[in-house]
């Protein structure tokens, strides 16, 4: 009960600091932040964790991780206050059934926060591989998953060396059980609770006030300005805020009198410096609450005697809008990956449009777990990953491009370069914090 009062103070706390004053005041102290991820972390182990193991049918989940070599997994079940594993760290789920629930225990020195209790004593089994063997072999499960992938990333969080030594401390009979949880490992990273929602609106519209804020006559003084100057002030701001972003944001432009046309995102632009009548472009995410974003968008820096950017380029953002309605439209439940992708290029192309999607995942990770729509250099599917079909209460970075002439630049063709995250319902996909709809303008 006080748990839950806590945590219901906690949230009605957060949520009105979410919704007034500046970007600081608006950001919890790292105390309130561990609370409400350790809060979030129960949520999870009582809704989630049964959810994907009956999901998939296997009753004994073993997740194994070494101080600084830890499974991405573990990494999101441990306290907000545990920076890494400790020492060898071996985590079993149980599968009781439905009316004892899920057994959590920590065969390691200590217990992982309150919500993992530890099951070995090394006074009374000096062996911690012994101990393991014995907590299987009393509760004789059907099936015994072990984090090994050859398609995702983050469900292949096992080594050799802990692979190795988890079969050899089993019985022969205990072994053929063995199988792989890569279903388990992306079925719990993928889904996201009610509660981690609610607050992702706000730490997006975070992420896009910063971005609005980086593009801005207080950042940018045209004609001295370069994009390598708007990058790393995007990176001072992150850490004046007390967040961390995934990556390193990206800057680059187009404008009339450049005839490259960005085709390979295998490099990034080189550092230019911003000039009046520039088309400017942010790739753009910060971590925060454990939660990732990722968001790119476009500003245009007026000409003097401008008070609006040119109807092209206004026109161009309106045919990326329209490639993210059509992808968004083919979200279904039970669809592939590669299904989407094929039938959002097929319908754009219809249209008219020059399409490109590569659209991804997000949530613990920013290259998260989970369905791909395409990658930029797989624009016919993408194998394993764009097999893995869409389920209910999954997050995306709708990522997509498209390439248009614009009349105003002697038609010279650009890329509009669009990237939001949206959230799948039960039935239905919508934006996480709304989408750029309109050019940033730099005045």
């Amino acid at each position: 009960m006080m748990r839950k009062f806590l945590f219901c103070l906690l949230f009605l706390s957060m949520s009105s600091i979410f919704g007034q004053g500046g970007t600081e005041t608006r950001i919890l102290s790292m105390r309130d932040r561990a609370q409400l991820r350790d809060a979030w972390l129960e949520t999870r182990f009582q809704t989630v964790l049964p959810e994907v193991m009956r999901r998939h049918k296997i009753d004994m989940w073993v997740i194994i991780a070494r101080e600084y070599n830890e499974d991405p997994v573990i990494k999101t079940m441990q306290p907000a206050t545990w920076i890494s594993s400790r020492r060898r760290t071996i985590i079993v789920f149980f599968d009781q059934g439905p009316e004892k629930g899920i057994e959590r225990l920590a065969v390691a020195r200590y217990d992982i926060g309150k919500l993992i209790k530890g099951a070995w004593e090394k006074e009374k089994q000096p062996d911690q591989w012994k101990r393991l063997a014995e907590i299987i072999t009393e509760r004789d499960p059907k099936k015994i998953a072990l984090n090994y992938s050859s398609t995702f990333p983050l469900g292949d969080g096992v080594t050799m060396t802990e692979y190795k030594a988890f079969e050899n401390s089993l019985s022969a009979s205990l072994r053929k059980r063995i199988v792989s949880g890569e279903m388990l490992a992306v079925g719990w990273l993928e889904r996201r609770t009610p509660q981690e929602m609610e607050v992702y609106k706000n730490i997006n519209a975070l992420a896009h006030e910063i971005i609005e804020e980086g593009f801005s006559s207080s950042v940018i003084q045209p004609g001295f300005t370069t994009t390598k100057d708007v990058e790393w002030w995007y990176r001072e701001r992150i850490r004046e805020l007390k967040l961390v972003t995934w990556f390193h944001p990206s800057v680059s432009i187009q404008r009339r009198d450049n005839s490259e046309l960005r085709t390979s995102f295998s490099s990034k632009p080189s550092s230019k410096v911003i000039h009046r009548g520039d088309l400017l472009h942010v790739d753009f995410g910060i971590n925060y609450l454990g939660l990732n974003t990722d968001t790119q968008r476009h500003a245009y820096v007026l000409r003097l005697g401008e008070t609006e950017p040119p109807a092209g380029l206004k026109k161009a953002l309106a045919v990326g809008n329209r490639l993210q309605d059509i992808l968004l439209s083919n979200y279904a439940v039970g669809r592939t990956g590669n299904e989407i992708l094929l039938k959002s290029l097929k319908q754009a192309k219809s249209e008219g449009i020059v399409p490109s999607i590569y659209t991804h995942p997000i949530g613990f990770h920013g290259h998260a777990a989970g369905m791909t729509v395409g990658m930029w250099d797989s624009q016919g599917g993408v194998p394993g990953k764009g097999d893995y079909k869409l389920f209910p209460r999954t997050a995306y970075s709708i990522e997509l491009n498209v390439t248009v002439s614009i009349p105003e630049w002697d038609n010279k063709k650009i890329k509009i370069m669009l990237e939001e995250d949206a959230y799948f319902g039960e039935d239905s996909i919508d934006y996480i914090s709304g989408r750029a709809t309109e050019l940033i303008i730099v005045h």
